[in-house]
């Protein structure tokens, strides 16, 4: 591995929605980058890029990580489901734990996971999620993330720095991020008047931040960080300040959420029901003490960012 600091940043899964924006960011850094690809994706041009198919543990990982400096580890197989699930699980902890061991044995001096909020539960009551909470995934994505968590701290220790992020939105943002944004550009009367909750998010640009700086900065190794955007909002009230960047009247209407619940249940989106009527809320103190991180594009901005990429994406 490079002293100097001049080896190569690794980050694998650099074709998704985050991975190609921090390797954007690293590459406008001037920072040399290894993009680890499962297919063919346009990147910039100063980026080295290897073309995969799906990682494993069974990957030539000492190969790639050959004269490194950092690995930023975003990468994830399509989720398998029902009686795949534990077999998913574990071929993603594998994978991680081959990683982390082979950055270990390279001397490589920092391992930053892209974990998610999802290792300590899908809503909240009254207390914000902190980081220091014992782990309590409630669904498999949250479990496979915590078990990848444990197999890379053992294999690499203090090297390692895990960032849990709660929802993540942006430019370039799918799922159910962009299904609200589709909904609400619609103009149909969305049923969310009547929630009464508080949702964590996190802007792409503030996530690549603090990405960055667990990078670079001495008190990020060993450490598990938190984060958000400084404001906390609704369901209903997201959408409005969709609906205000999208420059579009923001139509809704009240439903008792118990009803939502039955209705979505019914159509088989129990889970996507639970997202927008649940809170979530994340305290990301201890993360701006340890690190002097802050998030530096507020939610207002954001959202604009994002609703003008959707727009300029429907032509």
């Amino acid at each position: 591995m490079a002293e100097d600091g001049s080896g190569a940043i690794i980050v694998t899964g650099a074709g998704g929605f985050i991975g190609r924006a921090l390797v954007e960011r690293l590459a406008e850094r001037g920072a040399p980058v290894r993009a680890l690809l499962r297919r063919p994706t346009a990147l910039p041009a100063p980026v080295e890029t290897r073309v995969l198919g799906d990682l494993d543990a069974a990957t030539d990982w000492p190969a790639l990580l050959a004269g490194a400096r950092a690995v930023v580890h975003l990468a994830s197989r399509a989720h398998a489901r029902a009686v795949d699930e534990q077999r998913w699980i574990d071929g993603e902890a594998a994978t991680a734990a081959a990683l982390a061991r082979a950055a270990a044995s390279a001397g490589i001096r920092r391992v930053v996971l892209m974990s998610s909020i999802k290792v300590l539960g899908d809503a909240t009551a009254d207390l914000p999620l902190r980081a220091h909470q014992p782990p309590a995934p409630a669904d498999v994505y949250g479990l496979a993330k915590w078990r990848m968590e444990e197999t890379m701290r053992a294999a690499c220790g203090d090297r390692l720095a895990i960032i849990r992020p709660p929802l993540v939105y942006g430019p370039g943002v799918k799922a159910n991020f962009r299904a609200l944004i589709r909904l609400v550009a619609s103009g149909v009367p969305l049923p969310f008047a009547g929630i009464d909750n508080r949702r964590s998010l996190v802007f792409l640009d503030n996530l690549l931040d603090l990405v960055i700086t667990a990078l670079e900065h001495p008190a990020a190794a060993g450490g598990v960080f938190l984060l958000r955007d400084d404001e906390e909002v609704s369901t209903p009230e997201l959408a409005r300040r969709i609906a205000r960047a999208l420059g579009r009247p923001a139509r809704l209407f009240p439903c008792p959420p118990a009803l939502l619940r039955v209705a979505a249940s019914l159509l088989g989106r129990r889970a996507a029901a639970d997202r927008l009527l649940s809170s979530l809320r994340v305290d990301d103190l201890a993360t701006r003490e340890r690190l002097g991180w802050r998030p530096r594009v507020a939610l207002d901005d954001g959202l604009a960012a994002t609703c003008r990429w959707y727009r300029q994406e429907q032509g």
